[in-house]
């Protein structure tokens, strides 16, 4: 096995090494058309359809810039405490690709339209770090490649086929200054970086930021430093990671993978580097180098971008609620401990409880639920929250039926998983399944008699005072009635046939 493929112990790479990470993290955004066309930006759609001869390279056409695009990045520079460039220009990024018809993309070099902000990032357990943002800047995506035969990577494979309707999707690439410090909560900071600028472009309605769809991937450099160096290392860079989780298990990787090729005595090559999630591994990608020579020239057929203070005052005055400032409001008036907030959070359940409790129920109810119940069929199941089928309006539902005494807590966690089945909404199948509380004194009385006949040693005690063995008869009548009994009237009725006050 060569260097580059073994790996150390991460407490072990830890203690002799500090890391150095770097993000350059790529939003699509979700505007109706591209950055220089009139081609629809959608996803999903038949390939090579959501195409113009601008978008295929062709000779004689030129590009028009969305200005729906430049408020986009504008509401990013607010959200990221960043400077907006009052004027900005387009360059020409030059190499060759099948997926880029142009042969160049059109991107920005020297003059970004956002630089010099910052975000700062809340880690699991409270501790704030502030990760310092160097530029983020408009470009146009490439097309998307196919590999056909093999792997479905292009070793291997005799065919690549591709779609140009990813080509001109506007992009905002967000890039940060080196980050140092983290040490072994490097990778946590990874994911938590990566989850914040998406739940924010999220929030900003910039980006549908579906990771899956590719809306929002990142590139990760990485690189070590001996304990007590102040040169940084030579980094790798890890390319298009599309999950959360992704990032914190590359970061965690490729320090691995570093550590070790540093302590056998190699060095570690300057290179872009691809993730294999089915074995949690990076791979050697090409050779890059900080001089990559693309030949960057201001682009012709662009005139440079104004962006006067009076438009960004705008935008800013029409900004959303960010989402720090709203979990903070929202905690507040939910009266959620620090840690029950987020426990909240990072369970990825926020948004349903939101929605649970615009559509009636209390915070509590709605914590208890999506955190409780719904979490464990999820977890059951091998599938997100999301995908069960459950929604806020089901739970309040449940909450109504609760609070009517119709069914209790151990009921309701068996409607639920019937909704989960698509058996349908919850007074629906209390309905069609019988499953209300048995409230009938009739019913629970006998119940109750057949429970003190089959345990008289038990009645005995309860006569002599021991309240605590009531409970001994409830469970064979909560047993009886499958469940459905009240088990506080069946407390009660106990108690008035052994006529016990």
């Amino acid at each position: 096995m060569s260097h580059a493929e073994q790996t150390m112990d991460f407490a072990e790479a830890m203690e002799r090494f500090d890391p150095v990470l770097g993000f350059e993290v790529h939003v699509e955004l979700n505007t109706a058309t591209k950055i220089f066309s009139s081609a629809p930006n959608a996803f999903g759609d038949e390939p090579n359809t959501n195409v113009t001869p601008l978008d295929l390279g062709l000779p004689g056409t030129l590009p028009v810039l969305n200005r729906k695009v430049v408020e986009y990045a504008i509401r990013l520079g607010v959200a990221l405490d960043a400077q907006v460039a009052e004027t900005c220009r387009f360059a020409r990024k030059n190499y060759f690709y099948p997926d880029t018809p142009k042969n160049f993309q059109t991107s920005q070099y020297d003059e970004p339209i956002v630089f010099d902000g910052h975000l700062d990032v809340e880690l699991e357990d409270g501790e704030v770090f502030r990760v310092e943002i160097e530029r983020a800047h408009l470009e146009d995506d490439a097309g998307k490649l196919t590999h056909v035969g093999g792997s479905g990577r292009i070793q291997g494979a005799s065919a690549s086929l591709v779609d140009y309707n990813r080509a001109g999707v506007p992009l905002i690439e967000i890039v940060t200054k080196p980050i140092v410090g983290a040490g072994a909560r490097a990778p946590e900071l990874a994911r938590a970086y990566v989850t914040a600028i998406r739940d924010i472009v999220q929030a900003i309605d910039i980006s549908d930021a579906r990771m899956e769809r590719g809306n929002v991937r990142c590139d990760a450099n990485i690189s070590l430093m001996p304990k007590g160096a102040t040169e940084f290392g030579t980094r790798t860079e890890t390319k298009n990671v599309n999950s959360t989780r992704a990032v914190q298990h590359a970061v965690t990787h490729e320090i691995q993978r570093q550590a070790a090729v540093l302590a056998a005595g190699g060095t570690v090559t300057q290179e872009t580097r691809h993730w294999h999630e089915d074995t949690r591994s990076t791979t050697s990608g090409r050779p890059k180098s900080d001089a990559d020579d693309y030949r960057y020239f201001p682009e012709p057929d662009l005139v440079p971008v104004h962006v006067d203070a009076a438009w960004v005052e705008r935008v800013r005055a029409a900004m959303p609620e960010l989402p720090a400032v709203r979990n903070k409001r929202l905690k507040a008036e939910w009266g959620f401990s620090d840690e029950e907030f987020r426990d909240v959070v990072n369970a990825g359940v926020l948004d349903e409880i939101v929605a649970t409790v615009e559509a009636g129920a209390s915070a509590a109810a709605a914590r208890k639920w999506w955190m409780g119940e719904i979490a464990r069929l999820a977890n059951v199941r091998e599938v997100a929250v999301a995908e069960l089928g459950i929604t806020p309006a089901h739970v309040v539902e449940v909450e109504e039926l609760i609070a009517a005494k119709t069914i209790n807590d151990k009921i309701a966690k068996q409607v639920l998983g019937l909704v989960a089945d698509g058996e349908g909404a919850p007074k629906e199948i209390v309905a069609a399944k019988g499953l209300a509380v048995v409230s009938d004194d009739g019913a629970l009385t006998e119940a109750v008699d057949a429970a003190i006949a089959a345990n008289p040693d038990v009645a005995e005690k309860i006569k002599g005072g021991k309240m605590a063995a009531v409970g001994a008869l409830i469970g064979p009548v909560m047993k009886a009635t499958r469940g459905q009994a009240d088990a506080g009237r069946v407390r009660e009725i106990v108690l008035e046939r052994l006529g016990v006050s």
